[in-house]
């Protein structure tokens, strides 16, 4: 049935219908579960054009996932290193975001040998591809906004 559900719906607007309404094949007690899963299966298929540049923005063009894959570059993995950033990110923001990139094969959890039990994240090769996109955000940045400077250090220094 969840198949069936996944191949009928074309817009992401289906999704978010589906997210608030009670389902009878979806047990409520797992409604944040099932609820993700139709949304990383609606955005990994939905394209609202070819366009690369759209297509990409769809998976980075949010104010947070770029700044988690900055962090994840500077050598942070923890949820609580990604939460003492500069800009102070949500923990229900920062989860969704790392499901995002854990969807879309940017990034993976593994566990961490730093703090038994936890886990951690980072990159995937796809993931760290990014770091000249970065790079040049960084550039841009530093060329064009006034008062803007680097702070951020990698993780050990």
């Amino acid at each position: 049935m969840l198949a069936s559900f996944l191949n009928n719906r074309s817009h992401p607007r289906d999704v978010a219908v589906m997210r608030t309404s009670q389902s009878p094949w979806r047990p409520s007690s797992t409604c944040s579960f099932w609820s993700r899963i139709v949304t990383v299966h609606s955005a990994a298929q939905h394209k609202r054009s070819p366009c690369p540049i759209a297509c990409t923005l769809d998976i980075l063009g949010d104010k947070w996932t770029l700044l988690l894959i900055r962090d994840m570059l500077f050598g942070r993995s923890h949820f609580n290193e990604f939460c003492r950033s500069p800009e102070k990110i949500a923990t229900n923001i920062l989860a969704d975001r790392l499901e995002k990139l854990l969807a879309h094969g940017l990034a993976e959890k593994y566990t961490s040998d730093e703090i038994p039990v936890r886990d951690a994240y980072r990159l995937t090769a796809r993931g760290r591809s990014l770091k000249s996109v970065l790079e040049a955000v960084t550039k841009w940045g530093l060329a064009n906004i006034q008062g803007t400077e680097i702070r951020m250090k990698q993780k050990g220094n």
